[in-house]
């Protein structure tokens, strides 16, 4: 890649990087993107929008949206964002309505609201733990609930596409974002039976390290270790996690359900990230 890993974090690099789908793939398709302002929810909405689908992004903060929004604009491209906190039912229940109001069809889901702050799970305060699990579990359940209810009264096919984490290892610093996400992939697979006769898919995307805003919560020892999180020795780019979201969401993955699709680089094969989330306790 020529691109630095910041130029490759902006919306311009986005919306001109190379893609290997053609550009009409989702022509008059509607997709909703959780968490669709910044990072690699913005990635995703940015490329299915490049790709022809209706956008419809939500999130916590108006003004990450807007920024996001102003940008497709600029490219004459449709979108609708709906500030939203996916923890509220009710909240969800108006972004649906909000959506069915303005276009009378959702065709695919994006969970990638979420978030979590490193720290030693031995002093994980209630609070603390309480709102990751509540935005990282309890938000993503109450989008695919509400998706499947939507696909099944409008007997329409829907495919959904949930954002986690590589958790096979576990990830020390972050076990409530590790509980929330592996609950997450239970569920998927879970549902995946269920909601088949619906013909509603449902799979997870488990992104490695990627070069998005995200890694600004941690501390700068553990930045110092992130070229050693994977064999490939970089992270990610937003658009190589928005690429593979294309792939499990769109027709190229029409024979695939309940699947966790990797894309960490080999990370999970071997890696040395979130050692510096360790305890001062543990004795290397």
């Amino acid at each position: 890649m020529t691109a630095s890993l910041a130029e490759q974090n902006t919306p311009d690099y986005l919306w001109t990087a190379e893609t290997v789908y053609r550009s009409d793939l989702f022509k008059g398709r509607v997709v909703l993107v959780s968490g669709g302002g910044t990072g690699i929810g913005r990635a995703i909405a940015l490329l299915f929008s490049r790709l022809g689908a209706n956008v419809v992004i939500c999130g916590r903060t108006p003004e990450k949206l807007e920024r996001t929004a102003e940008f497709l604009r600029g490219k004459q491209r449709p979108v609708l964002a709906l500030p939203t906190n996916v923890r509220e039912p009710e909240q969800v229940e108006a972004l649906f309505q909000r959506i069915d109001a303005e276009y009378g069809r959702l065709d695919i889901l994006v969970n990638n609201a979420g978030g979590q702050f490193p720290g030693q799970s031995i002093d994980f305060p209630v609070k603390g733990w309480n709102a990751v699990v509540n935005n990282n579990l309890n938000g993503t359940w109450y989008m695919m609930q509400r998706a499947a209810q939507y696909w099944r009264a409008k007997q329409a096919p829907g495919s959904i596409v949930n954002i986690v984490a590589v958790t096979e290892r576990g990830m020390p610093g972050v076990a409530h974002t590790v509980a929330a996400r592996a609950g997450v992939v239970g569920l998927t697979r879970t549902v995946a039976v269920e909601w088949a006769p619906l013909n509603i898919r449902i799979n997870c995307l488990a992104p490695g390290l990627t070069a998005t805003e995200g890694l600004e919560v941690y501390p700068p020892e553990a930045v110092k270790e992130f070229p050693r999180a994977n064999p490939l020795k970089r992270p990610g780019s937003p658009m190589e996690i928005a690429e593979a979201c294309i792939y499990l969401a769109g027709p190229s993955g029409s024979f695939i359900t309940g699947e966790v699709l990797t894309v960490d680089g080999g990370g999970k094969l071997w890696g040395e990230l979130w050692t510096a989330g360790r305890p001062d306790y543990y004795n290397f």
